[in-house]
């Protein structure tokens, strides 16, 4: 299973960006996800949590994110979508996708999920 972002790239602040992740799979290895969310990483400072969703809707946002970000997950095909607005030049970092194909709660920690994206770069110029 592979989790694929898209959507990166240079923008300024105050501008909108819009990150999208899809599990790849094939019928040799199911996968189901119970939540997905993102991550993110600035040069020299560790993983953050972003924001998750449940397949059911259920979400969670980090406090630097609240009121400017959203999150949504699709359970069907397992892919999620992270809507950021209002971007800040303290957003730059690496974003990563994750899924937590156990459950039962959503969690911001980075233990509880079981397969991450590559990441994709998010720079936003002040």
């Amino acid at each position: 299973v592979q989790l694929v972002e898209s959507g990166g790239g240079l923008v300024q602040a105050g501008d909108s960006l819009r990150l999208s992740c899809t599990a790849s799979t094939d019928s040799t290895h199911p996968f189901i996800a119970y939540a997905m969310g993102w991550f993110r990483q600035a040069p020299g400072k560790g993983r953050e949590f972003v924001a998750a969703s449940t397949w059911r809707g259920e979400t969670l946002y980090g406090d630097s994110v609240k009121g400017r970000f959203t999150v949504s997950m699709d359970g069907d095909d397992n892919s999620v979508v992270l809507q950021m607005n209002t971007l800040e030049a303290d957003d730059t970092a690496v974003y990563y996708c994750a899924a937590d194909q156990v459950g039962p709660t959503i969690s911001n920690r980075e233990q509880g999920y079981d397969t991450w994206g590559q990441g994709t770069q998010v720079t936003v110029s002040s």
